[in-house]
């Protein structure tokens, strides 16, 4: 219970961040190709999520902002794991990944689903996704869902991550017949 609070009070924070940002737009902002800019964005996410899954820690850590304001924070079995500034997301994402690396050619999550993507642009170099993700287990047998959010960052003409929330539901698995 106190998990599902901190991140849901932390969503609100994020939120309330972006709607006074928002607010604030300046009018000589630049007119965006919102399409454009948002298949860009999805193919660092995409990215980055396969680079994770595979073990790929290099090429994982390319999709990243790694300033003193990355933030990653994922929920599993009751707690969260907030991880802030780069360093500490490097550090431990990056043993993670080491701890849990897979034979070449492998995932530990092979399909990832991602659905009711919202996308809300802050500028032409700062936008909020968030999405319902279903990620497959080794098998292929079944989904866990986590509704996910990014932060994104456009740095020398290419979209990072600069954030990452990720609430797993590992209580509740989705056979995989169940969603297409």
């Amino acid at each position: 219970m106190k998990t599902t609070f901190f991140a849901l009070l932390l969503m609100i924070c994020a939120f309330t961040a972006c709607t006074e940002a928002d607010s604030k737009k300046n009018d000589s902002m630049l007119t965006i190709d919102e399409a454009k800019e948002t298949k860009a964005i999805m193919q660092t996410i995409e990215n980055e999520t396969s680079c994770f899954f595979k073990g790929d820690y290099n090429c994982w850590k390319e999709n990243f902002v790694q300033a003193n304001y990355a933030f990653q924070v994922w929920s599993k079995d009751g707690y969260f794991d907030p991880k802030i500034g780069w360093h500490e997301v490097d550090d431990k994402i990056g043993r993670y990944i080491e701890d849990n690396k897979v034979g070449v050619g492998g995932s530990n999550n092979p399909k990832v689903l991602r659905k009711d993507m919202i996308v809300k642009f802050f500028s032409d170099n700062v936008a909020y996704l968030i999405w319902n993700q279903y990620n497959s287990d080794k098998k292929l047998t079944h989904y866990i869902h986590s509704t996910e959010t990014r932060i994104m960052e456009k740095q020398d003409g290419k979209w990072k991550i600069v954030n990452v929330t990720a609430l797993w539901d590992r209580n509740q698995p989705i056979p995989i017949a169940s969603l297409k």
